[in-house]
């Protein structure tokens, strides 16, 4: 069983989990994190404090080693034009397609972008719909959090107002 560790966010905890090689996943709030396990190792609890400076607006790029995890060519090719995109800017998932050589593809790079094992690590928020911000598997309510932390977006209106 890998190692779990938290991190607080506004909207709930996330979790980073993984092993001596890596780490395996990142849970988002909404996907229901697993209990903390096990002795974090280092790549584990330095993912982890990477994600905690993110969320506090004190780091805009993670350097994560990444574990072993089952994937497709086509979804690694996905996650790694994901990672190219630059804090603060978004990309369609049309354009994703376009720059995989595959302008029709972009229903097929939604659901490798949903697949993305290690979401705020390859920041799979910064790919939005051509006519909204899309899905979004730690729910819209983060979306728009991350989206507002990097300033591609205004900050989210309270209810009522």
């Amino acid at each position: 069983m890998p190692a779990v560790v938290h991190v607080p966010s506004p909207l709930g905890d996330l979790a980073v989990a993984g092993d001596a090689a890596g780490v395996t996943r990142i849970w988002l709030p909404l996907e229901g994190p697993p209990p903390a396990a096990g002795v974090a190792p280092p790549a584990v609890r330095q993912a982890a404090a990477q994600v905690a400076a993110y969320l506090a607006g004190r780091r805009r790029a993670l350097h994560v080693r990444y574990g072993a995890v089952r994937a497709t060519p086509f979804q690694r090719a996905v996650w790694e034009q994901i990672a190219a995109i630059p804090y603060g800017e978004v990309r369609t998932y049309g354009e994703v397609a376009a720059a995989l050589g595959r302008p029709g593809a972009a229903r097929a790079v939604g659901q490798a972008t949903g697949a993305n094992p290690w979401p705020i690590a390859i920041p799979c928020h910064r790919v939005v719909a051509a006519n909204g911000p899309g899905g979004f598997g730690g729910g819209s309510a983060l979306k728009d959090f991350l989206l507002h932390l990097e300033s591609t977006r205004p900050a989210p209106r309270a209810a009522g107002r």
